[in-house]
């Protein structure tokens, strides 16, 4: 009786044991497809590392750069992100927003070339960010308008970072990215942009832009809206084509919400500058960020390249020198009359479908 008790014993026991190891492997499971599961408006992202004989993983402290992808610059995203990541050892993640019509196409160009070992996660824009005010009058922005906006909401996109960078498409990087990553932001400033007093380019009107040098030329200061902040029109603009985001001072500061308010307030008094140059993103982030930013080192945003006469402006060894160029501008580099295309094509990857095609003038 004693040796039956003890195998009922050691039965129960070794029954006990399974189902531990059964709830275990059970929650690891869930967990597992927790992770893969991203929260609604949001696919599952797309990362690098998909080649069988992948690059060795980059270690260190991971740099999270967030971009846009509109389909018809598809190819201005590629060159960025190749320009990025082949200038640096740094451990870059990168965050491409795009909305659902283009992601398709992007994953196909990114799974087909070298960039298959960059780290790299695409994510849906959702115009339901925005409030309902908001997001009405955005109905009648076309898809790049609309995708420039993401920028406003860079702890959203990167949830778990302590800072990040943003980079406009047009957007060519010459220099190692950690160095911008490692530039110091002031205490209490959330963001840092390049200010257009500093661009050599930006000393007088840039033709084709107006008089988008101060604030007098992005927000209308006859408002009384405007007058009540006390802000002198003369002060120098910056260009947001280039953040270095705090993202723990932009969560504390509410930043997304104080720019979300001027873009509702907008829609109601109409308080941007009526001679702004197509820039809807800049207004609300000059008033949230009037005087409370930090300074971004000029050869780190060289920009203007977009505008008539860039190639009398600038010097090919100074272009060369430059660690961040920007096409901002009505010329992109991608197309027929643009300044310094050749720099661009450097980074530019053909895309693989065949869809998008740069424009040159020798093209028939």
């Amino acid at each position: 009786m004693t040796l039956r008790k003890v195998n009922v014993v050691i039965l129960l026991l070794v029954g006990v044991a399974f189902l531990i190891i059964v709830q275990r492997n059970l929650l690891k499971l869930s967990d597992l497809l927790h992770k893969e599961s991203p929260d609604s408006g949001v696919i599952l992202p797309f990362e690098g590392e998909l080649s069988p004989d992948p690059e060795p993983r980059r270690k260190g402290e991971e740099i999270p750069v967030l971009l846009t992808a509109a389909e018809d610059r598809l190819g201005a995203v590629v060159a960025a992100i190749n320009s990025v990541y082949h200038n640096t050892k740094a451990n870059v993640v990168f965050t491409v927003v795009a909305l659902n019509g283009t992601v398709d196409h992007l994953k196909e160009w990114l799974s087909k070339t070298k960039l298959k070992k960059v780290k790299i996660k695409i994510l849906v824009f959702e115009p339901a960010l925005f409030s309902s005010t908001i997001s009405k009058d955005l109905q009648t922005l076309g898809t790049l308008n609309l995708l420039t906006f993401a920028r406003f909401y860079l702890p959203v996109y990167i949830p778990e970072a302590e800072k990040a960078i943003y980079l406009d498409d047009d957007i060519i990087v010459q220099g190692d990215i950690k160095e911008l990553y490692d530039a110091n932001l002031k205490p209490g400033h959330a963001a840092a942009f390049s200010d257009d007093c500093d661009s050599g380019a930006a000393k007088g009107i840039i033709r084709g832009a107006g008089n988008q040098n101060n604030y007098i030329g992005f927000v209308d200061f006859k408002k009384d809206s405007i007058k009540k902040l006390g802000m002198r029109a003369n002060t120098c603009s910056f260009n947001p084509g280039v953040i270095i985001a705090n993202l723990t001072e932009w969560k504390n500061q509410n930043i997304s919400q104080q720019l979300e308010h001027w873009m509702e307030l907008n829609t109601r008094e109409e308080l941007y500058s009526k001679t702004l140059a197509g820039s809807i993103t800049t207004p609300p982030l000059l008033l949230v960020f009037y005087k409370r930013h930090s300074s971004i080192d000029p050869l780190w945003h060289v920009r203007h390249l977009g505008t008539t006469g860039a190639g009398n402006r600038y010097s090919p060894r100074f272009v060369r020198a430059a660690k961040l160029l920007h096409w901002n501008g009505h010329y992109k580099p991608w197309g027929r009359l643009s300044s310094f295309t050749d720099v661009w094509d450097k980074w530019f990857i053909p895309d693989p479908t065949g869809k998008f095609q740069p424009v040159r003038r020798h093209t028939d």
